[in-house]
């Protein structure tokens, strides 16, 4: 079964509450999506460590009921260029 947009929001958010986040179904099917993730979590991890965080705050969903999740992850920039 498909994971809905509303679910990996909510899970996203229960991991990074600070963040900004938008998801959009990319194939209107529930199950492919792209995510952008702004967190102050983020801060002095690498890419890879950010992802990591995501795919750990899905609990496990990625690969099964959620096929396939594209990810821009950073920190917010809040006015700051």
């Amino acid at each position: 079964m498909p994971l809905l947009l509303t679910e990996v929001e909510t899970l996203l958010r229960q991991s990074f509450p600070d963040a900004e986040i938008e998801i959009q179904d990319l194939a209107g099917d529930n199950d492919h999506y792209q995510a952008t993730i702004l967190s102050t979590q983020f801060t002095g991890k690498t890419r890879v460590q950010q992802h990591q965080m995501v795919y750990q705050a899905l609990q496990g969903k990625m690969g099964s009921e959620l096929h396939a999740l594209a990810l821009k992850t950073g920190i917010p920039n809040h006015g700051k260029d």
